[in-house]
């Protein structure tokens, strides 16, 4: 699939000493949902700022659809919209003016049908004549993204766009990134709520020490790094695990009354079927059994953790 940002060699060392990024390089693709994770200090805030040409990179070079973002900025920043972590809004602003004043910035004609139809989506109408000082923290979340829309670009960074935001407004909140997707709009976004970029990316990033570790497919991550459990729930307890069985690796728990399987899709412990015929032959019988399967959480800490 064609990538829409290229982004290769970019290094940064800040004046303190600290390298935040080292060679990064990284293709996302048009009008995918891709999810950037890392701890804090990855250097995800510092990757966003020097696409989006607010930061200056040591190294390297960053092409937005064929647009070099240092020579041909103008261009490039016309196309991407920027919600930041950080909440700075014009406090005595009222929320139609700076909505408005955002798209005017990129040189976009006024089009009120537009800013009308962005803050209905965001839940900010009735708003509109409101002082941005006036507003709360999940409102002024909403405003940011508002303000990032306002110029109607093709590609929108999330820099944790749901922090401080309540779980209704969140719900929301994905339905229109969701709505800009289908629109062939592409979507960047980092998040420390790990469910979101599960059920929201198509592809993952993660980065930590200022370094791509790994991107890859979010169904083929979960399916290479998630581990899987087999749990069977015994008629009668064990006290041990019988010897026939060793090469399972299996588990007693609950005071011996569940057998837990660990397995992946390599089959490198036997298959399910092995399993269950050995079981017969042990003379084990179980009344029920469910599997379970890591989160992308559960993958992400064991991911970070083996690279530190």
């Amino acid at each position: 699939m064609e990538a829409i940002i290229s982004i290769r060699s970019i290094s940064k060392t800040y004046a303190t000493g600290f390298k935040a990024l080292d060679q990064v390089d990284l293709d996302i693709r048009r009008g995918e949902i891709f999810a950037l994770l890392g701890p804090n200090g990855a250097g995800k805030t510092t990757l966003i700022s020097i696409v989006c040409g607010l930061v200056r990179a040591n190294t390297g070079q960053v092409l937005v659809d064929g647009h070099d973002n240092v020579a041909d900025y103008r261009a490039a920043r016309a196309m991407i919209g920027l919600v930041p972590q950080e909440l700075t809004t014009e406090a005595f602003e009222s929320v139609w003016d700076t909505v408005s004043f955002s798209r005017r910035l990129f040189g976009k004609a006024p089009d009120p049908a537009h800013i009308e139809k962005v803050l209905k989506d965001l839940s900010l109408w009735d708003k509109r004549h409101s002082r941005v000082m006036t507003l709360s923290g999940g409102m002024k979340r909403r405003l940011l993204i508002a303000k990032a829309l306002s110029h109607e670009p093709r590609i929108l960074f999330l820099d944790e766009p749901t922090a401080g935001v309540d779980v209704a407004l969140r719900a929301g909140m994905w339905d229109l990134v969701r709505s800009l997707r289908a629109s062939g709009v592409t979507i960047i976004l980092t998040t420390h709520y790990l469910e979101e970029a599960e059920e929201m990316a198509d592809r993952i990033g993660v980065i930590d020490k200022g370094r791509i570790v790994l991107v890859e497919d979010k169904t083929a991550l979960m399916r290479k790094l998630g581990r899987k459990q087999l749990i069977l729930q015994l008629a009668q307890p064990l006290e041990e695990v019988p010897t026939a069985l060793a090469r399972y690796h299996l588990e007693l728990a609950n005071g011996g009354t569940e057998l837990i399987y660990s397995y992946d899709d390599k089959g490198e412990r036997g298959s399910l079927a092995e399993l269950l015929q050995d079981l017969g032959r042990a003379q084990i019988v179980f009344r029920d059994l469910h599997t379970t399967q890591s989160s992308l959480e559960e993958i992400f800490v064991e991911l970070i953790g083996t690279k530190r």
